[in-house]
């Protein structure tokens, strides 16, 4: 054997580490992306490991908040308008939240309180008043009012509402109906002059903020129910989407895996009673930052906000981007503190436009639904993707996009009656495993909706997985983007709207037999504006300005559709569904349509005929919607 001197070693050395560069060089050039990937998914795996964790000792967001408590108890937790709050503020406020309730003898841990309000403080020290006591939280939609209302709170089954002082009205509505079922209703004021209501705020004027033993709450683990959301998701009716306490940490992590850190300000401007909105508050309580709040977005005010409380952090959808950019130019408009955009649903031109007129933010777009068990994020950058596809993501967290047949709604089966995934550039079906690590949770009480979204044997016979209702595409580089919802929801202003409800209200119309509601696109706009194709009852002239009042008075704003198109009879299949996609590939061109087209018109409180100068004006986009 020949001996080896020490400089015979050095050389070795050095070409084992050239090799290396060499081969970690051909490696970046041929997969650029490869240490984005790998690090993404291994920060995945590492909070998978800490709920299991977390698991073990029954750790949950209140234990994380009541610790964040105790570490930093006056720094500042919540800001709304000229009004700061402290993490010990807060955690006295929730003290005396859960004392009116305590005392009131109708609630217990393992019960559900539904919330019927805006973004306000009050709405966070509710929520952390009642998760001190062990009980779980229906977030209503303060929009719905009516029949939506009563369903929502139904299906949460929820024995106690908690209402905002301005939503008075709408709960005095269904008042009969909430009282017939025992329901405890408190209104947040200081009196209420209504028999069946209770006024809330001069209880917790008078009640303790003393701390409350964790004992209150010892029954609660992980797999408890801490809030549910309301979803369209893709299958009608609003339903109650079931949110553990280990699916809120996983939530809550976003901040986190979006580069987060604990000197942050975060803005919230989005509904605390949507996903993205309340996790901008458990992420700040995950983090122990501070958090600002806004009632309700506001284009105009919003780099003022931002200036106001030092804000480093926002929340965004892709309506809310685009409303920003469609601002008036200013001088200040890069004179912010802001570094970072968390949110989803922003379209690759609004994307340029926003770094390019505010500066170089960083902006982490993430996909993920709410009743849904897997998430996506755009960790690289590039402008309009929603993520990566990757091996290894796959591999750890099972995922296909699979061939989807739009006209018959339903996924593409071969002759053995297993799906196909979709080829790269093409349009698929966004299905995700179930799994012990990748659970479903489903709706509250709603079983029948819980099955369908699954799909069973997609790949082999026994396998299940949870049906998105999105279609996304992967191209030649392995970035995924979003393309459409498919099934009966579509989305507009930032809201889910659910076709099979927004036609059962407008059949209620005097003059109107039948309704096929769908979404139809608009240029320059995110989403899709509503439409109606409608047919009148016999003898029935359309009266669009009952039909305006009509629905009005019993849809909120972004579920009204923009247009109607009537006809004398609605097109179904052989199975007596009604037929949507001619209808959407027509839209609302007269040039296209024969039969009569109106347009929602906000100023004249009614639907207008549909001129070619009007469509004309709206896409061209001189005319607002």
């Amino acid at each position: 054997m020949l001996p080896i001197d020490g400089n015979s070693s050095q050389t070795n050395m050095l070409v084992w580490v050239v090799l290396a560069v060499v081969v970690l060089l051909g490696l970046l050039f041929r997969f650029p992306y490869f240490f984005q990937d790998v690090r993404y998914v291994f920060k995945k795996l590492k909070l998978r490991r800490l709920i299991l964790k977390h698991m073990q000792t029954n750790y949950t967001i209140l234990d994380r908040f009541t610790d964040a408590v105790k570490t930093h108890p006056h720094k500042p937790f919540v800001h709304f308008k000229d009004e700061t709050f402290t993490y010990r503020d807060a955690d006295k406020l929730g003290n005396k939240v859960a004392r009116v309730f305590l005392q009131s003898g109708q609630v217990r841990e393992g019960d559900t309180v539904a919330m019927f309000l805006a973004n306000e403080p009050m709405f966070l020290w509710l929520w952390l008043g009642l998760a001190k006591i062990g009980c779980s939280v229906a977030l209503l939609n303060y929009n719905i009012r009516s029949r939506s209302l009563l369903h929502c709170f139904s299906c949460s089954g929820a024995k106690t509402l908690v209402a905002a002082a301005e939503l008075r009205d709408a709960v005095e509505e269904v008042l009969p109906s909430l009282l017939e079922q025992q329901v405890r209703v408190y209104i947040l004021a200081d009196r209420s002059d209504t028999s069946g209501v209770e006024s809330f705020k001069d209880k917790m004027s008078q009640a303790s903020s003393e701390p409350l033993s964790k004992d209150l709450r010892s029954h609660v683990t992980l797999q408890s129910p801490a809030v549910y959301i309301y979803t369209s998701g893709t299958t009608g009716l609003p339903k109650a989407a079931v949110l553990t306490q280990a699916k809120l940490w996983g939530m809550s992590w976003l901040q986190l895996s979006s580069g987060v850190n604990s000197k942050d300000v975060i803005y919230v401007s989005l509904p605390l009673y949507h996903s993205s909105g309340f996790l901008g508050f458990t992420g700040a309580i995950e983090r122990g930052i501070t958090l600002a709040l806004r009632s309700k977005f506001s284009a105009s005010q919003f780099w003022d906000d931002c200036r106001k409380y030092n804000v480093t952090v926002i929340q965004y959808i892709g309506e809310t981007v685009r409303y920003l950019c469609n601002t008036p130019q200013k001088l200040n408009d890069r004179s912010h503190k802001v570094r970072l955009a968390i949110g989803n649903g922003i379209r690759a031109d609004v994307w340029r436009n926003f770094i390019s007129r505010f500066g170089n933010i960083e902006i982490r777009e993430f996909y993920g639904a709410t009743e849904g068990n897997f998430a996506l994020m755009n960790y690289s950058g590039k402008i309009g993707a929603i993520g990566r596809d990757t091996f290894l993501h796959k591999k750890f967290f099972p995922y296909a996009v699979i061939k989807y047949n739009i006209e018959k709604e339903e996924p593409v089966r071969d002759s053995s009656g297993f799906c196909t995934e979709a080829a790269k550039g093409e349009p698929g079906l966004l299905v995700t495993a179930i799994s012990v690590r990748t659970p479903f949770y489903g709706y509250a009480r709603n079983l029948q909706q819980t099955e369908k979204k699954k799909l069973h044997n997609v790949f082999k016979k026994g396998d299940l997985y949870f049906n998105t209702g999105d279609l996304v595409r992967i191209d030649e580089d392995n970035f995924v983007y979003f393309q459409d919802r498919v099934g009966d929801t579509f989305r507009w202003k930032g809201e889910n709207v659910a076709t099979t409800e927004v036609a059962d209200v407008i059949a209620l119309a005097d003059c109107i037999k039948e309704a096929n509601v769908y979404g139809v696109q608009v240029p320059g706009q995110e989403g899709r504006a509503g439409m109606a194709a409608v047919s009148l009852r016999d003898g029935q002239k359309f009266d669009s300005a009952d039909v305006f009042k009509h629905i009005q008075n019993f849809l909120p704003a972004y579920a009204r559709p923009r247009f109607m198109r009537i006809q004398s009879s609605l097109d179904v299949t052989g199975t007596f569904k009604l037929l949507k996609v001619k209808l959407v590939e027509e839209g609302f061109d007269p040039n296209l349509i024969t039969d009569p087209l109106y347009f929602l018109d906000e100023k004249e409180k009614n639907y207008i005929p549909l001129t070619q100068d009007i469509f004309s004006g709206l896409t061209s986009g001189k005319i607002k919607i």
